[in-house]
């Protein structure tokens, strides 16, 4: 088995391929970053249990357009938003009081941060401003073409001008995307 994964990672050195991947970091590494080259935060919210997150990783940040956009737009974190990461923002700590090691596969209470950015299901993809100011946090799974439209809204700003429910969806009707 071993000659086996060699010879498939030789061949794909060989022939230039490489596995292209989101490169996820923690909000704190996100924070820290920001401060040295301010880029919008893009996190995916998500549970260990949570069956359409799983589907979010397999059919949407396994698209090469997303990853490639993603990784050049901003900072891609990915937060168990049921998990017991202690998280420095905005001057305050966050931690889950109330996490249980012993259920590691099923659910958990409820991060103190995912509380306070009102994550309301999984998976929530949450969208801050170069100062981690939060934007928006977007509930529920969206394919590559249906991300490609909140990913571009906010990182080119064009979410300041959304001032009514029916300017947004006027951006929606006109979106011409571009991912596959």
């Amino acid at each position: 088995m071993q000659k086996l994964t060699f010879f498939i990672f030789l061949i794909f050195t060989v022939l230039g391929v490489q596995a292209q991947e989101i490169n996820w970091m923690s909000m704190n590494e996100a924070l820290e970053a920001q401060k040295k080259e301010p880029k919008k935060i893009f996190m995916d919210a998500y549970t260990v249990w949570c069956g359409p997150c799983k589907m979010l990783d397999k059919n949407t940040f396994s698209n090469s357009d997303v990853i490639e956009y993603v990784n050049e737009n901003y900072y891609p974190v990915k937060f168990n938003a049921e998990g017991n990461e202690e998280i420095n923002f905005k001057g305050q700590v966050f931690k889950n009081p109330q996490y249980d090691p012993e259920k590691k596969k099923r659910r958990n209470s409820p991060h103190q941060l995912a509380r306070a950015i009102q994550i309301t299901g999984y998976p929530s993809l949450v969208f801050f401003d170069e100062e981690a100011n939060l934007i928006a946090p977007v509930a529920g799974y969206r394919t590559p073409k249906q991300l490609e439209l909140y990913l571009k809204l906010f990182v080119g700003d064009e979410y300041k001008k959304m001032t009514s429910k029916e300017a947004f969806a006027e951006y929606q009707k006109n979106f011409e995307g571009s991912f596959e």
